[in-house]
């Protein structure tokens, strides 16, 4: 996303860019989701079980521009190789998994082909992170969850309290 698509993204969620180029307010997430995938839905259904209607960006429809795109990888800790997508991509024919390619190869693949982008990504107050699993996304959100969650396939994550299941208990 571009400044003037986050400006855009802002301003319908009635919020404004500080100098910084960052909203203001402490509850603002931002999810770049594919409504396609299950992981991506369960996420964007936690933000929203923690009363938070987050910005969502459709980015196989919107992609980010390659400096916001730079920023997240950087921002999340993370290298552009963990953010490529193999499963349902051109990534092996593009041969992709070739050790040689350095990071600006990478992205180069991403902006050509957003779906080489993996999913979903979360920004919020609290940081960016690749939310895989699903539950990754309760260390980003700045509220409690509101109740019980399950995921899609049927387990459970959050109990009747809004409190975390840990995972060898499910």
């Amino acid at each position: 996303m571009d400044r003037a698509a986050l400006r855009a993204a802002l301003k319908a969620i009635g919020q404004s860019e500080g100098a910084s180029g960052r909203a203001q307010t402490p509850t603002d997430v931002i999810i770049y989701h594919n409504p396609e995938c299950g992981t991506s839905r369960n996420t964007l259904a936690m933000i929203r079980n923690a009363g938070i209607e987050p910005h969502v960006v459709e980015y196989l429809k919107t992609p980010p521009s390659r400096a916001m795109l730079e920023s997240l990888i950087e921002r999340a800790g993370i290298t552009p190789r963990a953010l490529l997508r193999e499963k349902g991509t051109p990534y092996g024919e593009l041969g992709l998994g070739d050790p040689a390619l350095g990071d600006a190869a990478l992205i180069d693949a991403m902006m050509a082909h957003p779906i080489l982008i993996n999913r979903p990504l979360v920004v919020s107050p609290l940081g960016v992170k690749l939310c895989r699993p699903s539950e990754e996304v309760l260390d980003l959100l700045p509220a409690s969850q509101r109740g019980p969650f399950f995921k899609e396939d049927g387990e459970q994550v959050i109990d009747e309290t809004g409190n975390r299941i840990p995972a060898h208990a499910a």
